[in-house]
């Protein structure tokens, strides 16, 4: 199913110079959206993968019904106090400042084997504080796994240590 046609590309959103992906229009439609959590599902399937992690919040849409697929829980990655029990922070660094990350203490057992989904693989910052929260709590990291990943900005060189996936790429 070639995917990349189903996704919309908005020129300048947010802002002058970028080049938007946006993928509700694949969300929207059943077949694709089926196809979609088959294949990452098919990514994952032979890996004995016992947890899936997703980064706030388009990680949500696309981690969670491939964990149900697979038959495995879900752990959500939010930005700070959006988490009500306690939490293990990240922070890290941007081009113009500091972000950080929370996941639950007990979101990741030690040993437990972590599949990361997310919709997009830019820079790469967000995911490489997802797989620092989840080995600060024990977990081992099996494959990084993107519907969209945009091969210029180079996401994948931060992230060489992990198996990474994904479903279409584009230059930019």
């Amino acid at each position: 199913m070639d995917f990349k046609s189903k996704i919309r590309v908005i020129e300048n959103f947010p802002k002058e110079g970028i080049s938007f992906k946006d993928i509700t229009t694949i969300l929207k439609d059943g077949e694709y959206l089926r196809q979609v959590v088959d294949e990452l599902s098919n990514q994952l399937k032979d890996l004995n993968v016992d947890i899936i992690v997703g980064p706030e919040a388009r990680g949500f849409l696309v981690g969670t019904p491939v964990a149900y697929n697979l038959g495995i829980g879900f752990v959500p990655i939010r930005k700070p106090g959006k988490l009500p029990a306690e939490t293990l922070t990240y922070e890290y660094d941007l081009e113009y400042g500091t972000d950080s990350l929370q996941i639950h203490k007990d979101a990741i057992k030690p040993g437990q084997r972590v599949a990361i989904l997310d919709d997009l693989l830019a820079t790469g910052g967000t995911v490489l504080a997802t797989t620092k929260l989840i080995e600060e709590l024990g977990g081992e990291v099996v494959s990084v796994n993107f519907l969209i990943e945009l091969t210029g900005l180079k996401g994948r060189e931060i992230l060489k240590k992990y198996d990474v996936q994904s479903l279409v790429k584009y230059e930019f």
